[in-house]
């Protein structure tokens, strides 16, 4: 029998070579950081192609020194039946031992999900997400002994277990991300003053690409502010740092019985100007970039706004699709054990973002009264008795189209008669669609996380109404072209090819990207107005410039929602407080015009929305913060 000098034996060898078989059945499926890594049965020994399929892609090489060198690490063993010696002789041992090493070393160095190493004196195939190995979370004894290509089949089933999901999806949430697999775009600034501030926050924080981003758009809005203003730049440099970050794990039981565990955040970022407001975010993608970018800009919306208030933003890498009513109440209630702490009437008050509505609302609200000892209500949510005004969700869609009829009234024109595209089916987009009926626009799209519906014909008050219908039973938006058969759904795509001239993004960030923006250029679009928070890439809104797109930014067109938390205060009547919701966007756009021509950017200019709801905010909280100290 041939043992190798580590003591492996004829087993462990057979084993190799069955490994290798196996594993040829399989073809390795890696996806980009953020997507599940999963196996997918390929070609089997009923396949003609099997014999001719390589196991690695590339050229073969000839046995180099180090694999002669290897075969004399064996030792020749007297006890060997007659059936072991013929075996021996089939088989070639050393050519099959190249071929398992090299293998290993693409495994490790190439496909990054798996990789080889020894438990407790056994070789075995460990998953690189959560370090286990074979079906050790399942607790099935199968798979966590006997030969490699059993222990590769438990792999298979152990990549598409849920636990190892979670730990997927709790190493997408940290901060230690491969840089090389979002290479980040870093804007050339005309001033090297301001370039300065990106680079600092680049170095200090090189994994959060989402708030680099935020950052240097607000920066080269803020070029001119700079320039004749140099003491600003260290205003700016302490603006990017956030006041608070809170980080904390939200463990929770589901309707099985089973432990979870997420992480929770919360960002308050300023508090110049007053106590924090902003959203609370649950979904599978969010990490503390994401929070930090949308403390940042709710900061700049607060600013914006006629109220004296700050900026926060914050929520979990919780998924609540597909999830019961009874398990996000224990989610949601968990999450409210460590953050009641910090929240507070003159501290910080959360609202709804993507994943959170009012039943999430009410049962965070319920616990944190429960701990704080606190019964004003201190949150805000729509169709909650504790929480004001009913018209809380109209207020940020809302807001969006009174602000684009107000770019339209400055050039002479109307919304009645424009063709809209909207993405997004949330709360926001169906608010924006429903507006721009009353103006006499002409909605024509909608779009969900798989695709986007398009109706040439419009959408009209029943339409909307079966769409809503439609979201509130969780449907496909496919659904829809069942019944209005002169509509069409379109898989796997965005609504930026459709004629246009308006677009009003609503989904989420980065959802335009540089072909986007191309896409909409070509569709005619000249006024693009965000309705979620920083929907176009850098490459998207250098080409929308280029093509003098009018861009209203969502700190300014996207902050209804800021001054709807204040006038909910008040029990308005709903045509009262549409009208003060019209009045506070009314001032905002005049602040915006204002600033960017006290800095020199004509009126008509397509960056003058940009740059002026920068500048104005921004000086309205560095003013606050020279006022106040360095503190």
């Amino acid at each position: 029998m041939l043992l190798p000098v580590g003591g492996l034996g004829m087993n462990s060898t057979m084993d190799d070579i069955n490994l290798i078989q196996q594993a040829q059945r399989h073809h390795l499926v890696v996806r980009e950081l953020g997507e599940e890594i999963d196996l997918e049965i390929g070609p089997g020994d009923d396949d003609p192609t099997f014999a001719s399929t390589p196991l690695i892609s590339g050229s073969t090489r000839e046995p180099s020194a180090e694999d002669h060198d290897d075969s004399k690490h064996m030792v020749m063993v007297s006890q060997l039946s007659s059936e072991d010696q013929e075996l021996s002789k089939s088989q070639p041992l050393k050519r099959k031992k190249k071929v398992v090493k090299r293998w290993r070393e693409e495994w490790a160095d190439t496909y990054k999900w798996a990789y080889v190493d020894v438990k407790e004196g056994t070789a075995r195939i460990f998953c690189s997400v959560c370090r286990e190995y074979g079906r050790k979370h399942r607790r099935n004894p199968y798979g966590n002994e006997g030969s490699r290509n059993m222990q590769m089949s438990a792999l298979e089933e152990h990549n598409n277990s849920l636990l190892h999901k979670e730990a997927l999806r709790l190493q997408m949430a940290s901060k230690d991300k491969i840089l090389v697999d979002k290479p980040m775009y870093v804007k050339a600034l005309m001033s090297k003053t301001a370039g300065t501030i990106v680079e600092a926050a680049v170095k200090r924080d090189p994994h959060e690409f989402e708030f680099i981003q935020c950052a240097q758009e607000v920066v080269h809005a803020l070029e001119r502010v700079i320039a004749k203003n140099p003491h600003y730049v260290n205003m700016m440099e302490r603006l990017l740092e956030p006041e608070r970050m809170v980080v904390f794990r939200v463990p929770w039981v589901d309707d099985r019985g089973e432990a979870h565990v997420n992480r929770g955040f919360r960002v308050q970022f300023n508090q110049t100007l007053g106590p924090c407001r902003g959203g609370l975010r649950f979904h599978p993608s969010m990490n503390l970039s994401i929070a930090k970018f949308l403390g940042f800009q709710q900061t700049l919306k607060c600013a914006l706004s006629p109220y004296r208030l700050g900026g926060a933003a914050g929520g979990s890498d919780f998924d609540p699709k597909g999830k019961s009513d009874s398990e996000i109440m224990r989610f949601c209630q968990s999450f409210m054990n460590e953050l009641y702490r910090y929240l507070g009437p003159d501290k910080d008050l959360p609202s709804e973002e993507m994943g959170v509505g009012a039943r999430e609302m009410g049962y965070m609200f319920g616990q944190y009264r429960r701990l704080a000892s606190n019964v004003q209500g201190s949150f805000t949510g729509p169709r909650i008795i504790w929480s004001g005004s009913s018209l809380r969700t109209e207020a940020t869609g809302y807001g969006l189209v009174f602000f684009t009829q107000l770019i339209l009234a400055d050039m002479n024109k109307e919304l009645k008669g424009l063709r809209c595209v909207v993405s997004g089916s949330g709360k926001i987009a169906m608010h924006v669609l429903e507006k721009l009926l009353a103006f006499g626009a002409i909605p024509i799209t909608v779009s969900d996380s798989k695709g986007y519906l398009v109706d040439d014909d419009g959408f009209d008050y029943m339409k909307i109404s079966f769409l809503r219908d439609i979201k509130v039973q969780h449907r496909s938006l496919r659904d829809y072209s069942k019944t209005y058969a002169r509509s069409k759904y379109y898989d796997e795509a965005k609504p930026w090819n459709e004629r246009c001239d308006v677009a009003f993004p609503c989904a989420s960030q980065n959802e335009i990207d540089q072909s986007d923006a191309i896409n909409l250029v070509n569709s005619g679009c000249r006024i693009l107005v965000e309705g979620s928070n920083m929907p176009c890439t850098s490459e998207a809104i250098d080409v929308l410039r280029k093509a003098n797109v009018l861009v209203a930014p969502a700190i300014a067109a996207g902050a209804g929602g800021v001054a709807a938390g204040e006038l909910e205060l008040i029990n308005w009547s709903p045509e009262e407080f549409e009208s003060k919701l019209q009045e506070a966007m009314k001032q905002i756009y005049q602040r915006t015009l204002k600033a960017a021509t006290d800095f020199g950017y004509q009126k008509e200019s397509p960056e003058a929305l940009v740059h002026g709801a920068g500048i104005s905010a921004f000086l309205a909280i560095a003013n606050g913060m020279s006022d106040q100290g360095c503190v």
